[in-house]
């Protein structure tokens, strides 16, 4: 997580080309928010994590456990704004049916896409109308309306039903996702994410749902918590969910967190909870803007620097 340090990190760095990079890890975990921001260019990042959840049907009358992984493979391609990301979940859930007497076991991938994101809105791309007040720390740290304006990215992608799903029967193969991602720094320390996404686009179940994220650093800025609340809408699945957990932040490249959840509702009950780690490999390299001067050609005239240090003789001459 570690969003609020690295916002911080962006209003003092204004000599940078983007806001996309920082020299803190920007992971997506805990949750299943996503930032509006990439990973940075030539960024490899890795975010793995366990997964187990209690589920039970007070209409079919049946009782399951699920257990699981999910990974997220993250790449700043080309360009700074854009990252190409892969995201699989695959578990197993074992079902028993109370009233047949009956036990089931599936196991799959409850997630398996590949997409591209891109950032079409920044508002801290213009870093003068975002200097941090050097005299007044209320002013940095108070709350700001400008501060509610996202920025904005949007995501084109394709989930992939290999085989026989039995979480996605009758399926596509190919079925394809679009979103928007917002993400506003409401705070240094407190960011709110929001996402709309509208997924399996080709099939007769196609799925819409929306997330938003509120998360929290400490005076420590090593850990932070956060808040999520998601919710799904399609013909196959309909659901409210809460979620909440904490990150640490072990070094700029290395977080680890855990997270906790479950539903409003008992067609199905949820509980779940999920500890993971994010990882990168940063190759980034810095692209500076140069300031300009009078002279067009960046140098700088030795008859000028002469002039002036003349003219500072003479008023040190009047001083004695």
């Amino acid at each position: 997580m570690a969003f609020q340090k690295k916002v911080f990190l962006l209003l003092l760095l204004p000599f940078l080309v983007s806001a996309q990079y920082t020299d803190v890890i920007n992971s997506n975990r805990p949750g299943v928010s996503v930032s509006a921001y990439a990973v940075g260019k030539n960024v490899v990042q890795a975010e793995i994590g366990l997964l187990y959840e209690i589920q039970n049907h007070s209409d079919i009358n049946y009782d399951s456990n699920i257990f699981g992984g999910d990974i997220s493979l993250r790449y700043g391609l080309l360009l700074e704004k854009l990252e190409l990301n892969y995201e699989g979940t695959y578990v197993s859930q074992n079902i028993t049916f109370n009233n047949l007497n009956l036990e089931e076991t599936r196991t799959d991938f409850r997630r398996n896409r590949i997409g591209l994101k891109y950032l079409i809105f920044d508002p801290f791309k213009n870093p003068e109308a975002n200097k941090p007040n050097l005299y007044s720390w209320r002013a940095n740290n108070k709350f700001q309306w400008k501060n509610l304006i996202p920025a904005v990215s949007v995501y084109g992608g394709a989930t992939f039903n290999l085989g026989e799903n039995p979480f996605y029967r009758e399926d596509a193969t190919i079925s394809y996702r679009g979103m928007v991602a917002m993400q506003s720094a409401l705070s240094p320390r407190l960011v709110l994410i929001s996402n709309i996404a509208y997924d399996r686009i080709t099939t007769d179940f196609h799925e819409l749902s929306y997330t938003v994220s509120l998360s929290h650093a400490f005076k420590n800025p090593k850990w932070s918590v956060f808040v999520e609340h998601q919710g799904i809408n399609s013909d196959r699945y309909n659901d409210l969910l809460l979620r909440g957990g904490i990150a640490h932040l072990f070094s700029p490249n290395f977080q680890v967190d855990v997270n906790f959840g479950g539903s409003f509702k008992t067609t199905p009950s949820r509980i779940f909870a999920s500890t993971g780690l994010s990882y990168r490999l940063d190759f980034h390299k810095d692209e500076l803007i140069q300031t300009k001067s009078d002279d067009s050609s960046g140098k700088i005239k030795k008859k000028s620097m002469k002039k002036k240090g003349k003219k500072k003789k003479k008023k040190n001459e009047l001083d004695f």
